[in-house]
């Protein structure tokens, strides 16, 4: 008997829904949920700093939880990838380092209208004029051009942009930065601005107000209209679970996805079917079936 049910298997266990390009979804993730790709990387810096590794892990389960069809990985996404993905969210070091062959694939799947979502230094390059292209702005490896770990506070540029909706001018501890290679024709449409602090590498450019998180709508030549979403935080990978800032780039990756804005915070699972595993349903107030209550996801801490 067991050699037959393994002979009638066709696929792995628990792949059981058809996705785009004819791809396996698992079972239970949400068939008409946007595509993303988490493009990570290898962990640098101290304790708490830079952990791409572990974002990869807590935003594929944050944003399957919010009913997104999530892949990714520590390396560039192949062309098979990019074609099923409305979005790439980068979060590497220097990820401005391709060679010629990924230099290609992103052009063309920007050019096709794919998304982008950039957080911290993956804007980081040594051509950062040809990052920026994509991005909206980048800025150039081996410059000093941060501050280092500081309070960093926003001021929110424009309150009627639907992904600053729950954003307010708050403060964090981590890092910003001055010096970028913008877009030209057209820039960047800045979201919350920053007043550089005074630290040792700033130097001279204390107290100019930069651009820390916008919004960049272009099209490449010959190319469909593409977006993109830039956080330019996320030295202290604590800041990621803030509320406000998690649900600011929730809707910063919709966007830049090409869906409604909302449609990841507001998403809501369908009821489980009752049977093994315990009861049907999700809890009260709890839309996106997460055990945990709390609104901020799974073991993450609800900031102001």
């Amino acid at each position: 008997m067991l050699l037959m049910l393994l002979a009638g298997m066709t696929q792995p266990l628990g792949w059981a829904q058809q996705g785009r390009g004819g791809a396996p979804l698992p079972q239970g993730q949400n068939p008409n949920g946007m595509h993303v790709y988490i493009w990570g990387g290898l962990k640098s810096h101290g304790v708490g700093q830079h952990d791409y590794p572990q974002f990869l892990a807590d935003w594929s389960k944050l944003l399957t939880e919010r009913g997104a069809v999530v892949d990714g990985s520590l390396h560039f996404p192949d062309a098979a990838a990019l074609d099923r993905t409305d979005v790439v969210i980068i979060y590497k070091g220097d990820a401005g380092y391709l060679g010629e062959p990924e230099k290609k694939l992103l052009e063309a799947y920007v050019k096709r209208g794919g998304g982008l979502v950039n957080m911290h230094d993956s804007l980081c390059g040594p051509d950062p004029a040809w990052m920026a292209q994509f991005l909206g702005g980048a800025k150039k490896h081996g410059e000093t051009n941060f501050t280092l770990e500081a309070p960093i506070h926003y001021t929110v540029a424009d309150k009627a942009d639907p992904i600053m909706k729950d954003m307010t001018d708050l403060t964090i501890l981590d890092e910003a930065f001055f010096s970028l290679t913008w877009a030209k024709d057209p820039g960047v449409k800045a979201l919350a601005n920053v007043e550089i602090p005074g630290t040792p590498s700033a130097g001279e450019h204390k107290g100019e107000i930069v651009p820390q998180i916008w919004s960049y709508e272009h099209t490449m030549p010959g190319g469909q209209p593409a977006r993109a979403f830039v956080w330019m935080q996320g030295h202290t990978y604590a800041d990621f679970s803030n509320y406000q800032i998690e649900r600011t780039l929730l809707r910063g990756i919709a966007w830049a996805g090409k869906k409604p804005v909302d449609e990841l915070v507001n998403y809501v699972a369908p009821p489980r079917p009752a049977g093994r595993g315990g009861r049907g349903g999700n809890a009260p107030g709890n839309p996106a079936g997460n055990p945990s209550g709390n609104p901020a996801g799974p073991g993450r801490a609800q900031q102001q």
